[in-house]
Order: structure tokens, then C-alpha cells, then sequence
């Protein structure tokens, strides 16, 4: 039988005082608007969420769609959704899926196996560098039909209506590969017609109602939503708001029922006897850092990258700018992960050594680089203005390209930079935040650096058989290891995610995996929620 791989037990114990604050013994009340809030953007990318790779369009994608497992943001693991049950064959390649019988999309169209398959098969059309192929492709054939070598994917199999059967090319846990936003399921033939891309039609607990765009996503509960007793609120608003200040201002007069906050804005409300009382705060799997191009020359050299990492003193940043909001990195791989190894050390702060190495590399005078990043004030221009004096002391000049959150989820995975500075999800499955390095894995999916080492995909494609977790676990420490020293990225901190709650919200969950993306059907406000929503 299918076997569920939860996260270790480390998840739950470094979740932070607040979190039982979030929930209520309450009966959850039913009706009522929720304000909530889109931070990451000053728009959404696109209302395709197959498409996107966006953790901004992903608001969007948790109301109105649904994939084939969900990710439970209070058990901090995956679970399946569309369907009730799954066995799995002994060598872990084929998993049989009994789907849902009471699943209805926007447009009343009841979900069966079709769906499935079709929005698999839409996600590898051919030609079309969809974000959600580098999970889809993980099934046998997948990658045969987008090269336009088959009609169909192989490992797609519909034995009847409500009964699919998926094989992959190798032992996975698909619930990791199937529970992302970009695998969502859309009802067949609607979602390549103009209506769609404008008006989305999904399975979710609410159903698309209006954009008004640069502002605000509205949607409204969807009857047939087949979680029991699902959604508790009518409507939901998504309000984009991408600048810290406007969601303080908006949070303090009511406006917005959660704020995400920034590292200044954490000061303030822990300090704030009234705000501290309802702060949710939790350690995520994402992982900051400075990507390079190793197309671009000077990077190609380990040496440089490395004398990247010893030139700039992360932890003065992380206390100063970051106002200890976070973790500092040690290597890609999480502090929360299975396979992050405890006993590693971060880059130290040495000038001295990232001198050395630079001239061992050819460049003892530097050089210069462009380094395309966001206004984010956790990893965006903020932290690179920080950075460009401490490189500048070892001869390296950085230019900075100010770029809207959209553009840089668009310039990165065409390879159209020198540099970036982004987060980056690095969990909660390790085998799938590796893939990202290994040398088969396209720019366009997530190997942004173009990273190719024999000896990680030696031991990435080791784990891939390993027979059992614990030495999965262990090879991809020794690869996650080895990241470390080859220093693809410049490795910045693991975010420790703050989210602040007006007292009459009621549900949020205390998830690891992105904390600002919560499960709406989840959420109620009490009597204490203003007039007038």
C-alpha cells in the first residue's frame, strides 16, 4: 500500500509561540467577507496557474483550483485530495488512484479520470514550457509527448471514470510531485479557450468573481465544494498588496484581516503590547540567495563563487537588515529538512580568503557583474545595496537591475540575467528541491544557474533508488554537501515566516511549506469582524 512520508517531527517543534492563538474551540461561524492579502507583487503574473511559477499567483491558485494531493498546512505533509484512496505497486513505479465522486467544477462539469489526464497532458504540451513539466514529467512518457514523440503519456492510465492509474520513470512519492500549484486540475477542453484566461473555472472551495487588476481578486463560495462542511466565510477578497508599508497602514485601520511582516515591521509588532498578541510565526522551506549564470565567465570558476560567499558578512546582514527574521543558510537544503546536515557550517565572513581565491582564479583586480532583483525588503534591492560595499572591498563591482516580481519570474527561467536574487522554494521534499542542480533538470524548470556536476547527479540519481528513506536522506546530505562547496548560489538565509492576525479570524494554520498561503476553506471570522464586510 501507498505509503505517506511526513516531514520530521522538527517541523512542529520549531513552530513559535502564537500559533495557538490562530486556532479557536470555537463552532466555526459561517458567512462574513475575509480581507486577505497577495504580498509578493504589485499584480498577479497570470490567472493560469499552470503556468506560473509565481508564490503570488499561488493566492489565487489555493481558492479557486485543486491538484490531485493537497498540502496540509497543520500536519505539515502531503495528502490526497482528489482522491479517497491509493495503493502503490511493490517497486514504488505504479500507484492506482480511486478519484473523488463528488468533485464539481465552477461550470457544474463533475471531475473524472479525463480531467486528470488532460491537465497532465496540457502541462507537457509540446512546445510550451509549462512551470508545472518539471513535476509532470516525472511519469513515464511524459517527457516522449512533449518532444512530440507520442500521442498520449504512457504512464497515464484510465482503468474507468474514477479510477487512474499513474506510473512513473522512477521510485517517487508522488504526493510531493502532485501536490504543487502548477499541477492544478482544470475541467478538459476549457482551459486554452480566451473565457478561461480571464475568468478561471476550477474545483476549489470558492469560484472566481472579478479582478480588478493591481488591486484586488475577489471570489465567492463555491455550494458543491465537496470539503465537509467547507468553506465557513462567503467571500474572500485577495488584495495585492506588495509594499510593506501599505499592509501596516491597512492592517492597523482594519482594512485587511492578515498582514505578512517585514523584518521592520516584526520589531514593531512584537514590541507592540497590543499587535503581539496575534503573531503566527513559523520556520519555512524557502531558501534566499544570489543565483549565478554560468553562462556568464566569471562564474563559471568555483573559486569565484566561493569568493562570493566568504566576501560578504550574511550574518551582520541578517541581524542588521533582517532584524533577525530569519536563518541563516548553510547550504540549499532547510534547517526543517530531513537530509540538511546539523553538523555543517555556513560560509565564514573572510575579505582575506574571497581575495586569494579570486586571484587564484584570474581576476586578483575583480570584475563586475549585474545583479537583477526586486524592491522585496527581505531579499530584494534592500539586501543588495547592503552587499555591494562588502564586494566592492574585493574588487567585485555589482550593478543592480531593479525588476517588478512578475519580470523576475520571467527573466530568470529564461536564463535572461547575470545574476539574481531571489527566495526559492528548497522544500518540504528534498529529492524534489535537488532536482533544481541536477544537470538534466532545464533552465526553464529550475536549474536557473545551469549547474552540472558529475558527482551530484551521481548521488541525486543514487537517491532516486534508494531503497529506503533514511538512505535517501543521507545521500542527498552528501549532494546537498557538496552544493555547499561548489556554491552555485551566493547562500543567503532560510526565512522564518511572520504573519500577523486581527482577532477575529479564526483557522489559519501554522504552514511550513509557505505560511502566507492558507487553506480559505479553513478561515471564519467571529463577531468581532467590522461592519459592513
Amino acid at each position: 500500500m501507498y505509503k505517506r512520508f511526513a516531514l520530521q517531527s522538527t517541523l512542529a517543534a520549531m513552530l513559535l509561540a502564537g500559533v495557538a492563538m490562530s486556532a479557536s474551540a470555537e463552532e466555526p461561524r459561517k458567512g462574513g467577507t475575509i480581507n486577505f492579502v497577495a504580498p509578493y507583487g504589485s499584480s498577479f503574473g497570470t490567472l493560469d496557474n499552470q503556468a506560473s511559477p509565481a508564490t503570488q499567483d499561488e493566492f489565487v491558485t489555493k481558492a479557486i483550483h485543486r491538484r490531485l494531493y493537497a498540502w496540509d498546512g497543520n500536519a505539515n505533509k502531503p495528502v490526497l485530495d482528489l482522491a479517497t484512496e491509493v495503493s502503490a505497486s511493490p517497486d514504488r513505479l505504479t500507484y492506482t488512484y480511486k478519484l473523488r465522486q463528488d468533485a464539481y467544477f465552477h461550470n457544474d462539469k463533475k471531475m473524472t479520470a479525463d480531467d486528470i489526464i488532460d491537465s497532465y497532458k496540457r502541462i507537457m504540451t509540446p512546445g510550451k514550457a509549462y512551470t508545472g513539466a518539471r513535476y509532470i514529467s516525472a511519469i513515464k512518457g511524459a517527457s516522449d509527448y512533449s518532444d512530440g514523440k507520442a500521442k498520449d503519456i504512457a504512464g497515464l492510465k484510465k482503468i474507468d471514470d474514477f479510477t487512474l492509474e499513474i506510473t512513473f520513470n522512477e521510485p517517487v512519492n508522488p504526493a510531493f510531485q502532485l501536490m504543487q500549484p502548477s499541477t492544478v486540475i482544470y475541467p478538459s477542453g476549457e482551459a486554452d479557450k480566451d473565457s478561461f484566461k480571464s475568468h478561471p473555472i476550477g474545483l476549489g472551495p470558492y469560484k472566481f468573481a472579478e479582478y480588478v487588476p493591481g488591486s484586488r481578486l475577489t471570489v465567492e463560495k463555491w455550494d458543491k465544494f465537496y470539503g465537509a462542511d467547507k468553506p465557513h466565510a462567503d467571500k474572500i477578497n485577495i488584495m495585492i498588496m506588495g509594499e510593506a508599508s501599505a499592509r501596516d497602514v491597512a492592517f492597523r485601520n482594519k482594512e485587511v484581516d492578515v498582514s505578512v511582516l517585514g523584518p521592520a515591521q516584526y520589531v514593531a509588532y512584537k514590541n507592540d503590547p497590543e499587535l503581539s498578541k496575534n503573531i503566527l510565526e513559523v520556520a519555512e522551506v524557502y531558501t534566499r540567495l544570489v543565483g549565478f549564470n554560468t553562462d556568464f565567465k566569471p562564474f563559471q570558476d568555483k573559486r569565484v563563487r566561493q569568493a562570493i560567499n566568504y566576501a560578504i558578512d550574511s550574518d551582520l546582514i541578517i541581524k542588521r537588515l533582517g532584524k533577525d527574521k530569519a536563518y541563516r543558510a548553510v547550504s540549499w537544503l532547510p534547517l526543517s529538512s530531513p537530509a540538511f546536515d546539523k553538523a555543517a557550517k555556513p560560509y565564514p565572513y573572510d575579505p582575506e580568503k574571497a581575495k586569494a581565491l579570486l586571484k587564484e582564479a584570474g581576476y586578483p583586480d575583480g570584475f563586475e557583474f549585474e545583479l537583477t532583483a526586486t524592491q522585496n525588503e527581505s531579499w530584494g534591492l534592500t539586501i543588495v545595496e547592503a552587499i555591494i560595499p562588502m564586494l566592492d572591498k574585493v574588487g567585485i563591482k555589482v550593478k543592480a537591475k531593479p525588476v517588478e516580481a512578475a519580470v523576475l519570474s520571467e527573466v530568470v527561467p529564461a536564463g535572461d540575467f547575470q545574476s539574481f536574487m531571489w527566495s526559492l522554494e528548497s522544500g518540504p521534499d528534498p529529492m524534489t528541491a535537488m532536482q533544481c542542480f541536477y544537470s538534466k533538470t532545464s533552465q526553464s524548470a529550475c536549474n536557473y544557474y545551469k549547474f552540472n556536476n558529475k558527482d551530484f547527479d551521481k548521488l541525486y540519481e543514487a537517491a532516486l533508488s534508494a531503497p529506503t528513506e533514511e538512505q535517501k536522506n543521507d545521500l542527498l546530505r552528501q549532494a546537498n554537501n557538496l552544493l555547499q562547496d561548489e556554491a552555485p548560489v551566493w547562500f543567503f538565509n532560510y526565512n522564518k515566516a511572520v504573519m500577523a492576525y486581527q482577532p477575529w479570524l479564526h483557522g489559519l494554520q501554522p504552514n511550513s511549506a509557505e505560511l502566507a498561503i492558507q487553506s480559505y476553506e479553513q478561515l471564519w471570522v467571529d463577531e468581532g469582524v467590522p461592519s459592513g464586510r
